[in-house]
């Protein structure tokens, strides 16, 4: 059952269980596969056939989901997912104060709405009420996602050269890491 964090017009950012994935795995599917092929860096490469995103899904996020150390927000709109981030906060016990932020992705068709940012908040959100106070995340260096991640209060630790491969070519990408530090 989908828990409501914020609402749009036409827009809801909601936290989803392995069930919720579950029954919107199509969805979540095709969404990946079109964000890939739209050149998005989030650990794919093409080709990329839609079956291999809803094994990413269907092996990869809903155990984790099971495992009750991860968080995963939808933006529904309409109830059709277009946006989703992950937090995972399973962290070592000297950890705990930290979770890090992951799979951050929005349908190609619904961006420019304020849809990745609303996820974001909502990922920031929620660490604080599990009293994180550090967020942690990486991302292809000269993204735009690294512009918004900036403006909402990340800062660059480094770059680490030739991290990823692109997901359309043989060239190898930087990752920028980032971290902010969250006030309770």
């Amino acid at each position: 059952m989908p828990s409501t964090t914020h609402t749009a017009p036409d827009l809801d950012i909601v936290t989803l269980d392995a069930d919720g994935v579950t029954a919107r795995l199509d969805q979540f599917a095709d969404m990946l596969h079109a964000c890939v092929h739209d050149g998005a860096s989030i650990g794919f490469i093409e080709p990329f056939p839609v079956g291999e995103a809803e094994a990413f899904w269907r092996d990869k996020t809903i155990p984790a989901l099971k495992g009750g150390k991860r968080v995963l927000f939808a933006a529904l709109d309409h109830d059709r997912v277009v946006g989703t981030v992950q937090l995972d906060y399973d962290t070592m016990p000297n950890q705990a104060h930290r979770g890090d932020i992951s799979k951050l992705m929005v349908r190609p068709d619904c961006r420019r709405r304020g849809i990745a940012r609303l996820l974001m908040q909502a990922a920031e959100n929620r660490a604080r009420d599990l009293g994180r106070t550090l967020l942690t995340l990486d991302t292809r260096t000269g993204d735009s996602a690294e512009i918004l991640y900036t403006s909402l209060g990340f800062e660059t630790t480094g770059v680490i050269p030739d991290f990823a491969r692109d997901p359309d070519s043989e060239k190898l990408s930087g990752t920028t890491v980032m971290y902010k530090r969250i006030i309770r």
